[in-house]
C-alpha cells in the first residue's frame, strides 16, 4: 500500500508529478482524496443523521477512532470517480457513481508524528437511508459504523458541546454485530482540522 503511486499537485491543484504513497506522507505533497459522507434526512425525528466508520485497531493510523464513512487515495492512473471503490470496500455498500452528489473539492491538512497528510478532497453524499445490515465491513478497515445528528455532530466540532450520543455497531469476533450507543467527545473522531469538518457539515446541510 505504501508503494502505491499518487499524482502529486500544488496547492493549487496544478499537476506536478507521480510519488509513492509513503514519500508523499513525509514530504506532505498535496494528493487526490475521494471521501463519501452518509447522512439522510430522517422525516420521523426531524433530523439529519449523519454515519461514521470505527477504524479497525488494525489499523497503521488512528486505529479505533471515528472517521468519515468511507474514504481512499485516487491512484495516479485512475479517474476521481474510480473512488466509488473505496465505498465497495470499505462498507460492502455496491453504490454507483452516479448514485451520489458532489460536494466539490475540499482541502484538508492533517499532520500527525511523522506523517503530513495534505488532501485536495473531492468529496460525495449519498442521502438515502442505510439500514445497519446493510453494511458488509471490510474487518482490516473497519470495524463498525456509528451516527449521530448532523446538529450535534456540528455541536461538537464547534466546541459548544463536549460530548454527544452516537448509536451503530462494532463487529465482534464472530463476525456479528453487536449493537451500541454511547456518548463520544471529540478525541473519539480523528483529528481532521475542525475548519474542513465545518465546511463538509455546511455543504452537507446545503443539500438535506
Amino acid at each position: 500500500m505504501e508503494d502505491e503511486q499518487l499524482a502529486v499537485f500544488d496547492e493549487y491543484g496544478n499537476r506536478l508529478g507521480v510519488a509513492s504513497r509513503s514519500e508523499v506522507h513525509i514530504k506532505g505533497y498535496w494528493h487526490e482524496t475521494f471521501h463519501c459522507w452518509l447522512a439522510h434526512y430522517d422525516e420521523i425525528c426531524g433530523e439529519t443523521n449523519i454515519y461514521f466508520q470505527m477504524r479497525s485497531d488494525k489499523k497503521k493510523d488512528f486505529p479505533g477512532l471515528l472517521d468519515i464513512t468511507a474514504a481512499g487515495h485516487i491512484l495516479s492512473q485512475e479517474k476521481i470517480e474510480d473512488g466509488v471503490r473505496e465505498v465497495h470496500e470499505e462498507l460492502g455498500l455496491h453504490l454507483t457513481i452516479d448514485e451520489l452528489l458532489s460536494l466539490g473539492i475540499v482541502k484538508g491538512e492533517l499532520i500527525h508524528r511523522d506523517m503530513i497528510d495534505r488532501e485536495l478532497t473531492h468529496v460525495f453524499l449519498y442521502s438515502k437511508p442505510v439500514a445497519y445490515d446493510e453494511f458488509q465491513l471490510q474487518s482490516e478497515e473497519v470495524s463498525g459504523i456509528f451516527r449521530s445528528t448532523l446538529q450535534d455532530f456540528k455541536a461538537l466540532v464547534q466546541q459548544t458541546r463536549e460530548e454527544i450520543d452516537v448509536e451503530g455497531f462494532l463487529v465482534n469476533e464472530t463476525g456479528n454485530k453487536d449493537f451500541i450507543k454511547q456518548r463520544v467527545s471529540y478525541h473519539h473522531f480523528v483529528p481532521h482540522k475542525r475548519s474542513y469538518l465545518l465546511e463538509i457539515i455546511e455543504r452537507i446541510s446545503a443539500h438535506l
